[in-house]
């Protein structure tokens, strides 16, 4: 073990630990576009679908997996809307032990089976290094949440994994910091990353979070990496949500993370920012008429082919560039955004 628990930093002469080497190193993450060997990396999951360089993805669905019914429900629409993935959670960082912290692994079943019934792929969250194993099994792509962003044994065991990982903005982290957590697992071999930008805290209390836009081009500065951002929890309220998701695409993002639910007053969290199915098929529609204007092609992959049986080995490989192919807001009473706010 090095001292003080520390890995040795890859790129050090002889991969040693070295102040001075430490302070002139830019890790994979950090690299200048500046850099000759600066491209924009494009992850590609085992159905084919692609996500960076030229593709535009959409990953949508409920904030948390409650029953089977709605999360079927919620599938199906955002399949039939064209995103590319579907989101859900089956472990949720709560703020109270009190509120409902997901269906742990009956939810990955239920995720497993919207899937299979969609042919859209999962991503969803993982809180545990312990649980990193059983979660790989049925998603793919991992999510490291806005809470985890700095739980470094949890960086390295997804890390360690054949899966893309979806890695959050924490709520007062900096984008150096950001950077820094995305190279604890490159470090370990996963050069499958994509960062997303989630909001800040900021101090009005009109929306949930501050929604740091200016972070998508500052992040194609500094990364190769591809840029997702979500309006959903950036703005904490449903009928912000599209303007942000639109502004999103025309800042650089290479795809978004948007809940929907199919009722949204039936939400046991976050019902205040999901969208209600036709909600998101018409955001879905202009973001693919968008798309084009700026550089981008909306990816998704033909719901007959399923992630499980797809071009490629459960997984992703990195590749260079990127080619291939009711109305109403919403909203619930007001009040607070349930129990996610965050302490300082």
């Amino acid at each position: 073990m090095s001292p003080r628990g520390w890995i040795p930093t890859k790129g050090m002469p002889g991969g040693s630990v070295d102040p001075v080497g430490a302070a002139a190193y830019r890790p994979p993450a950090l690299r200048s576009p500046r850099n000759p060997d600066f491209v924009r990396k494009t992850v590609t999951l085992a159905n084919g679908l692609q996500i960076g360089g030229d593709a535009f993805v959409v990953a949508a669905g409920p904030c948390a997996v409650e029953t089977r019914e709605l999360l079927l429900a919620s599938a199906e629409a955002v399949a039939a809307a064209g995103a590319g993935m579907l989101r859900g959670g089956a472990f949720k960082p709560r703020t109270s032990p009190r509120s409902f912290q997901g269906l742990g692994e009956p939810g990955l079943a239920l995720l497993t089976e919207a899937s299979a019934a969609t042919g859209l792929p999962i991503v969803t969250e993982v809180m545990d290094p312990r649980d990193v194993p059983v979660v790989a099994t049925h998603a793919s792509v991992l999510q490291i949440g806005s809470r985890n962003m700095q739980n470094f044994p949890l960086l390295r065991e997804v890390g360690r994994q054949a899966r893309p990982v979806l890695l959050k903005r924490g709520a007062a982290a900096t984008i150096e910091e950001l950077l820094a957590a995305a190279d604890y697992i490159l470090q370990e071999g996963n050069e499958n990353v994509i960062l997303c930008e989630r909001g800040v805290r900021g101090f009005d209390p009109q929306t949930r979070y501050l929604l740091d836009l200016c972070a998508v081009p500052v992040l194609r500065q500094r990364t190769p990496l591809p840029i997702f951002v979500d309006p959903s929890h950036g703005t904490g309220d449903a009928s912000l949500v599209a303007p942000m998701a639109k502004a999103a695409l025309a800042a650089g993002a290479d795809g978004l993370l948007i809940e929907v639910h199919a009722a949204p007053e039936l939400a046991l969290c976050d019902g205040k920012q999901a969208l209600r199915p036709a909600d998101f098929a018409e955001l879905a529609t202009e973001l693919r008429r968008l798309a084009p204007l700026y550089g981008k092609r909306w990816s998704r992959v033909p719901r007959e082919v399923s992630w499980r049986t797809g071009p490629s080995a459960p997984g992703s490989a990195v590749r260079e560039g990127g080619d291939g192919n009711g109305r109403g807001l919403g909203r619930s009473s007001p009040g607070p955004f349930d129990d996610e706010v965050m302490a300082p």
